[in-house]
């Protein structure tokens, strides 16, 4: 029997332009030098005092090295995994040596100490954001988007599918195009989940959803569009709009007996592409609402594993309205995951 094949992915850099690549560097190069500090000194206090004495030689090329690296990582991410790690290093130790030779008179620790802890540090670090890069890899991406495009329910399926069997005879043609969407809204569940899609074609992939679910619940279903300040270049993960915008509908329309208002709203504010979807709120149908949180806290670890803590989601009831928005960088062009 052969076997599976699968997908091998090299190791590769973060992206230091990333605020959770650049928070954790500073932490871990800072907890570094508190347990040196601690491992040096047997008292607390004398202990602490001495990690604030050598904060004078940690944090100056600390801060250079993370500002280059974050004018460098396009460059760096196109180098080979270790040759740009030597190079991180080299750069690590400069800096170093230069802060040494600058604060010398203030400084009571040698050149060989300060080198030494720079070249540890540096090591220390590029290993911890491989092994987190690691533990968010793209096959666990994939196993993670697989969960969630799991969850387009097979009652949709069979709704959606009886309802063009009732257009085949009176309307062919909207039935043709209501299976035309369908099978592309499949099409994108069974696409490669570690890509960037444009956001034109996310909105594309709504509206064909839209009209499906349109023609179940007829003019129970209102959505209004507010897209005039989406920016349609704006690269995002796949399947991250569509699964709220089901959710709105199946928790805020389809338990209700009268009319229900979906509103969708993408903009973009500042450097930061927000998208909001906001349903009515069903009184007595809270049991309808079971699993909503699950698809947002998958949805959310999509957007972390795509841009680490630069990406937010937020949901509130408000004036009889459920409110999801997400906020995530505005990117464009090729984007790797970060």
């Amino acid at each position: 029997m052969a076997s599976i094949r699968q997908n091998s992915y090299p190791d590769s850099l973060p992206d230091f332009r990333n605020l959770g690549v650049v928070a954790r560097a500073l932490v871990a190069v800072n907890l570094l030098g508190l347990g040196a500090a601690l491992a040096s000194e047997a008292d607390w206090m004398r202990a602490l005092d001495a990690f604030v004495q050598n904060t004078v030689l940690i944090e100056p090329p600390l801060l250079a090295t993370l500002a280059t690296l974050y004018a460098a990582s396009p460059l760096l991410r196109r180098l080979p995994y270790w040759p740009a790690c030597v190079l991180i290093v080299a750069l690590a130790l400069a800096l170093a040596a230069a802060t040494r030779t600058e604060l010398g008179q203030f400084a009571d620790v040698s050149l060989a100490r300060v080198l030494a802890f720079t070249a540890a540090g540096a090591v220390v670090v590029l290993a911890y954001l491989s092994l987190h890069l690691r533990a968010h890899s793209p096959a666990l991406a994939e196993a993670r988007l697989q969960a969630l495009q799991a969850r387009i329910r097979p009652h949709f399926l069979f709704n959606s599918l009886n309802a063009v069997l009732s257009l085949i005879r009176r309307d062919p043609r909207r039935a043709e195009r209501a299976l035309e969407d369908l099978a592309d809204l499949f099409r994108e569940l069974m696409a490669d989940g570690r890509r960037f899609v444009r956001l034109a074609d996310e909105i594309a992939l709504l509206e064909r959803y839209a009209g499906i679910e349109q023609l179940r619940l007829g003019e129970r279903l209102r959505i209004v569009w507010e897209l005039d300040g989406a920016p349609s270049d704006a690269l995002l993960p796949p399947m991250v709009l569509q699964p709220l915008l089901e959710n709105a509908i199946y928790h805020g329309v389809e338990p209700g007996t009268g009319p229900g208002e979906v509103l969708v709203r993408i903009e973009l504010q500042g450097d930061r592409l927000v998208a909001r979807i906001e349903n009515p709120v069903q009184e007595g149908v809270h049991a309808h609402r079971t699993g909503n949180r699950m698809a947002l806290e998958n949805i959310l670890e999509r957007l972390r594993l795509f841009f680490d803590a630069e990406a937010q989601l937020r949901s509130r009831v408000e004036n009889g309205r459920y409110r999801v928005e997400i906020a995530m960088p505005y990117k464009t062009g090729g984007v790797r995951p970060a």
